[in-house]
C-alpha cells in the first residue's frame, strides 16, 4: 500500500489506462471501497497541489478497471472536497456545439490540452445506491463527464489533439499555461503515446 493516497495514482505510459474498464454488477461493499480509495487519493492529490484542484477521477487512475467515476459536488472551491460517485456511466445524447476548453489530467502529469468536445450531454448511471440517475449537463459539467468517460474506455484527452500542434501546454509554478514545442515535447514523446 501507498504511503500517500495520491501514491497510488497511475500515469502515463501504464498500459491499464489504455484498456477498457469493467461494468460493476453490483453495489458491494468492496465497491464503496473503491469509492472511498478514489476520494482519499484526489483528496491527498490536491493538497499537494497549490494551483489545481481535482474536479472528477475515474477507478481505472488509481489501477482499479471499474466503471467508476466520482465528479466533485462544487467546482469552485478547493474546500470542503465532496463528490459523488457515478458507476456504469454511459453517454446517452451528445448535443449542442463542439467547443475547445483546456484539460489536465492526473494520470498525465505536467501537461494540459486545449480540447474539443460537446457542449451539452445526458448521461445515464448509477449512484452509490444504486438508484438509477440521468443527468443533463453542459458547459465545464459536460466537458467533465465526457473526460472521465473516456477513461473508462481507455481514451485520453490527447487523444483528441494528437494532431494539433497547437493544443498542448505545461503548467508554470505560478499557475498560468504555456504552450509546449509540439516537435520537441510532444510529438516523439514515447511517454504520451
Amino acid at each position: 500500500m501507498a504511503k500517500n493516497p495520491r501514491d497510488n495514482i497511475i500515469t502515463l505510459p501504464n498500459p491499464h489506462l489504455r484498456q477498457r474498464s469493467k461494468k460493476i454488477g453490483l453495489i458491494t461493499p468492496e465497491v464503496r471501497k473503491l469509492i472511498a480509495s478514489m476520494e482519499a487519493a484526489v483528496k491527498d492529490w490536491d493538497k499537494s497541489r497549490e494551483h489545481e484542484v481535482t474536479v472528477a477521477f475515474a477507478a481505472v487512475q488509481i489501477d482499479k478497471l471499474y466503471r467508476v467515476i466520482i465528479v466533485r459536488d462544487d467546482f469552485e472551491h478547493k474546500t470542503p472536497a465532496r463528490y459523488s460517485a457515478l458507476i456504469n456511466p454511459v453517454v446517452v445524447k451528445v448535443e449542442g456545439d463542439i467547443e475547445r476548453d483546456y484539460e489536465g489530467c492526473l494520470s498525465i502529469q505536467h501537461i494540459y490540452g486545449h480540447v474539443p468536445r460537446h457542449n451539452k450531454v445526458r448521461i445515464k448511471a448509477l449512484d452509490i445506491n444504486g438508484k438509477e440517475v440521468r443527468v443533463k449537463a453542459e458547459g465545464f459539467l459536460a466537458r467533465v463527464l465526457q473526460h472521465e468517460i473516456d477513461h473508462m474506455n481507455g481514451r485520453l484527452f490527447i487523444d483528441h489533439i494528437k494532431d494539433d500542434p497547437q493544443a498542448f501546454f505545461k503548467l508554470k509554478s505560478d499557475g498560468h499555461l504555456e504552450q509546449l514545442d509540439y516537435e520537441k515535447d510532444v510529438r516523439d514523446n514515447r511517454l504520451l503515446w
